[in-house]
């Protein structure tokens, strides 16, 4: 049978096309509303995309919408986060309903699974734009889209952004809120409170002076992803979570802490029984332990004034010997709080977390190209970006021929606020010898009386008196004692005592 088709049934074929088309046209609006249903079929199916809801109630009002990320592997594109992160959001059900932001668009279709099951078919009233980093705030305008009629809360700082990210006018879509502006939403009233830079300038934070909860924006958040326990009192905080918090808090916010302090201070004004940050577990219970640390790190007041962090940078092993001598003398002394780190191996985050904590830091570092070593260098320089002070600290430098790094490292530390050196700066020619052996424990006891006040530590091994030494005066055996016997013969070349010469 020939596969190619004829003149003839090429032409019936089209006429019946024809046909169809003219058919389908009398029957009017059929088509258009035969694709607008299967649009909305495929609608449905694939907003389910991410499975069914998964959300929790916090209080009979209050409904968790947040996502957890297990697969980024760098927040921000910086920090290594290798037990994920949350991106948190939160749903007011009052009389009026109220979105408090959004999630990372990564998380977008688990985050709108979550909101379309909590709002049960309700409409969505208001939407609080606390934050306008993008992990918070990019369903944005998907949110417009799905609930044309919600009104945008936000601050003015934060107008143009939302231009800028979305490409609209957010005041034809809603108010820019003041400090202290009130919203009553039925059962609950909630009031505004500006953050600005804490740590973008738009930041502000909302407190429902109903349930005295406290919408912290970036504030009190923590690396970490929630793993089915939603507040801090359901895990191990103080051992598993404070170290991701610290670091959290330290590189993100850090360096604006006079502006976390002004806000702490508000926040100080009002009864706070709960706290809902945009990242990591809730806070219902022990509010004063977080809040302490909060006030410690902004406030650049070391949270461990006995720690000490022992930082190297080293190439072929010689500072790294000098840094262990100095950790194993301090803990000679009686320090137990004391954490070595290769500056070239540890991450800077978890560096700078440390700093923040440590009261005291000792940097030991190559001269490298004529400087400091480059992972050293950018460590300090990443301490005063963070505008970190009030530390105590010292300085080892090693170089085979022309050791400067000391002198430099000492010219960026004393250009950050309230830093004060102790101990002389101690100078290795490649490798520790007995001289620079005496230098490093000197600067360990100094650092040990400064940190505790506690006495330089008492040498562990015994100290032996030194025994009279008999040289052979024919081959230079050594014999070793306060007498040498009459008798005695060299075992090396035989000759009798009368040929040893004391010493």
């Amino acid at each position: 049978m020939s596969q190619e088709l004829s003149r003839r049934d090429f032409l019936k074929t089209t006429a019946a096309g024809a046909v169809s088309v003219m058919a389908m046209s009398a029957m009017g609006a059929f088509p258009s509303a035969r694709a607008e249903e299967t649009e909305q079929v495929a609608t449905e199916q694939f907003s389910r995309f991410s499975g069914v809801h998964n959300v929790r109630k916090i209080t009979e009002d209050l409904v968790y919408l947040g996502v957890n990320d297990r697969r980024t592997e760098l927040f921000e594109n910086v920090y290594p986060i290798p037990r994920g992160v949350s991106y948190n959001s939160y749903l007011l059900l009052d009389e009026q309903t109220v979105l408090f932001d959004t999630v990372d668009r990564n998380a977008s279709a688990q985050f709108f699974e979550n909101l379309t099951c909590a709002l049960n078919g309700r409409k969505l009233d208001y939407f609080v734009i606390n934050h306008m980093e993008p992990d918070h705030c990019s369903a944005i305008s998907e949110v417009l889209h799905r609930y044309p009629e919600v009104k945008l809360l936000f601050t003015r700082a934060a107008a143009p952004l939302i231009t800028q990210f979305f490409g609209f006018d957010p005041m034809q879509h809603g108010y820019a809120v003041k400090e202290g502006t009130e919203l009553s939403t039925g059962r609950h009233k909630l009031v505004f409170i500006m953050a600005p830079m804490v740590h973008w300038p738009e930041a502000m934070m909302t407190y429902d002076a109903t349930d005295k909860v406290l919408f912290s924006a970036d504030g009190f958040g923590s690396f970490g992803a929630l793993d089915g326990n939603l507040f801090a009192d359901e895990v191990n905080f103080e051992t598993e979570w404070i170290a991701d918090a610290r670091r959290y808090f330290c590189n993100i916010v850090g360096k604006y802490g006079p502006q976390v302090q002004a806000v702490l201070a508000k926040a100080a004004t009002v009864d706070i029984q709960m706290i809902c940050p945009l990242h990591g577990p809730i806070w219902r219970e022990n509010l004063g332990y977080i809040l302490d640390k909060y006030t410690k790190w902004s406030s650049y007041t070391p949270e461990d004034p006995d720690g000490v962090m022992v930082v190297y940078g080293s190439v072929y092993g010689g500072t790294e010997n000098a840094a262990g001598v100095v950790a194993s003398r301090l803990s000679m002394g009686g320090l137990r709080n004391v954490k070595v780190y290769d500056v070239s191996k540890t991450h800077v985050s978890e560096l700078i977390g440390e700093a923040f904590r440590c009261g005291h830091i000792v940097l030991a570092s190559i001269t490298y190209n004529m400087g400091i070593f480059t992972p050293m260098k950018n460590f300090i320089m990443d301490l005063a970006a963070h505008n970190l002070q009030n530390r105590t600290y010292s300085l080892v430098e090693n170089g085979s021929w022309s050791p400067v790094s000391g002198m430099m490292m000492k010219e960026l530390l004393d250009g950050m606020a309230g830093m004060r050196q102790v101990g002389e700066t101690v100078t290795i020619k490649s490798t520790t010898d007995a001289a620079s052996y005496e230098q490093l424990t000197a600067l360990a006891d100094a650092v040990l009386a400064d940190v505790t006040g506690l006495a330089a530590p008492v040498q562990a091994e015994s100290q032996e008196v030194q025994s009279a030494r008999w040289v052979c005066s024919v081959c230079g055996y050594v014999y070793e004692g306060e007498e040498l016997p009459e008798d005695y013969k060299c075992p090396l070349c035989g000759v009798g005592a009368d040929k040893f010469i004391k010493e």
